[in-house]
């Protein structure tokens, strides 16, 4: 999938705001606030339930790779989350 695509479908799913359960949380990693080299995505079924949590990494900038877009994206979608939550920013390592 293209990943301004894929970026823009995240976005929307985004936008829509807390909806309830289950809750996809995506959360961006890097050294410094300009460049994103590792994605958290967390999974939470209900209130109080254990969190799943996914990473990964890249060398390079993780929100402009077309696989790791689709990849968040085929979660959200297979998860039927009810919410998704994007922090915002980097969080530095």
């Amino acid at each position: 999938m293209n990943v301004d695509k894929a970026k823009k479908r995240i976005a929307k799913k985004v936008k829509n705001g807390f909806k309830g359960y289950p809750l996809v949380t995506i959360t961006y990693f890097g050294q410094d606030k300009d460049l994103a080299t590792e994605v958290s995505i967390s999974y939470l079924e209900a209130e109080g339930e254990q969190v799943q949590v996914q990473n990964f990494k890249c060398e390079n900038e993780i929100r402009d790779d077309e696989t790791i877009q689709s990849v968040l994206l085929k979660v959200i979608e297979r998860s039927n989350a009810a919410s998704v939550v994007e922090e915002d920013g980097i969080t530095l390592l």
